[in-house]
């Protein structure tokens, strides 16, 4: 009678859960389902795809095809894309932590008030347009804008610097854009750090660097790793600010895969390279459960 009852109790839970799985597959493993079947069929000629089986999509991630004589060759424009995208990602990831660290430490070592007030600041651009600050960043780096107009009126250079449509401005502008993302989970790391393992430190003549290394960044490595994560995930997968700052050659790989369902009308190739979006993201995530467990075992 009691096995029978824990199989009816199981059951009524998994008919409870059911409306909310559904709803998970359809708006989650749906979508993602339907990409990754397209990534193994063909282009249409107009666009969308034709039912028939190929690798030519994910074969084309990092090989093309010769339009002559259809011999592949290594497609250098991917990989240069693909590399652009992962450098640019992880200097915006040690941009923020350089930044934002002294930030979260400054903000956690204020009274609560005053450290209310301070987050409160740090959160005010999420209440805006990721197109609008984009824009923003854009005012202040074009040639016109004011970082040379500054300069120049200041005398220090004859002619306005070119740093918008370069990668400096994608860079620039996506550590301002995910300068919060970093802040914050660093902020609720440190704020957990007890001060007197500093005066610990200090008392054994350690130097402020070796506390900084031994005792501070190690306790506080799962926010490091939080932080880092959050910022390195939708870098990789930016769009608006490569587009706006980054122009028509200075692209990311989201920029390549909506080039590829839009003009190159290449589908599968798009969904192929959404895929592998993907997979380095979920390789990203592995590295930061890994490292966050590790961090948060006392005798790793």
């Amino acid at each position: 009678m009691e096995s029978e009852a824990r199989s009816r109790q199981t059951r009524r839970a998994w008919a409870l859960s059911t409306p909310a799985l559904l709803l998970l597959f359809l708006a989650a493993a749906g979508p993602l389902l339907i990409v990754l079947v397209y990534s193994f069929l063909l282009p249409g000629k107009y666009g969308n795809v034709e039912w028939g089986f190929s690798l030519d999509g994910w074969r084309g991630i990092l090989y093309s095809r010769d339009i002559f004589d259809g011999s592949l060759k290594l497609a250098d424009a991917h990989l240069t894309i693909f590399w652009r995208s992962v450098k640019l990602s992880l200097l915006t990831t040690i941009i923020t932590f350089v930044v934002g660290f002294p930030t979260a430490w400054f903000i956690a070592t204020r009274a609560p008030k005053a450290r209310a007030m301070w987050l409160f600041l740090i959160t005010i651009p999420f209440w805006t347009n990721l197109l609008i600050r984009t824009f923003a960043i854009n005012e202040v780096l074009r040639n016109e804008g004011i970082v040379n107009t500054v300069l120049t009126k200041a005398g220090l250079i004859d002619a306005p610097i070119r740093m918008i449509n370069t990668d400096f401005a994608v860079l620039v502008g996506m550590a301002y854009v995910y300068l919060p993302l970093m802040v914050l989970p660093l902020f609720a790391a440190i704020d957990r750090f007890d001060m007197k393992l500093l005066e610990a430190g200090y008392d054994l003549y350690a130097s402020r660097m070796a506390v900084l290394r031994r005792v501070i960044l190690p306790i506080v490595k799962p926010g490091i790793v939080a932080g880092s994560i959050l910022v390195f995930v939708p870098s990789l997968g930016a769009y608006v600010t490569p587009r706006v700052l980054g122009g028509g050659k200075n692209m990311m790989i989201g920029n390549f895969i909506e080039l590829q369902f839009g003009q190159g009308r290449n589908w599968p190739l798009g969904a192929a390279l959404s895929m592998a979006l993907l997979m380095i993201v979920m390789v990203a995530l592995l590295v930061y459960v890994r490292a966050a467990t590790k961090g948060s075992n006392p005798h790793g």
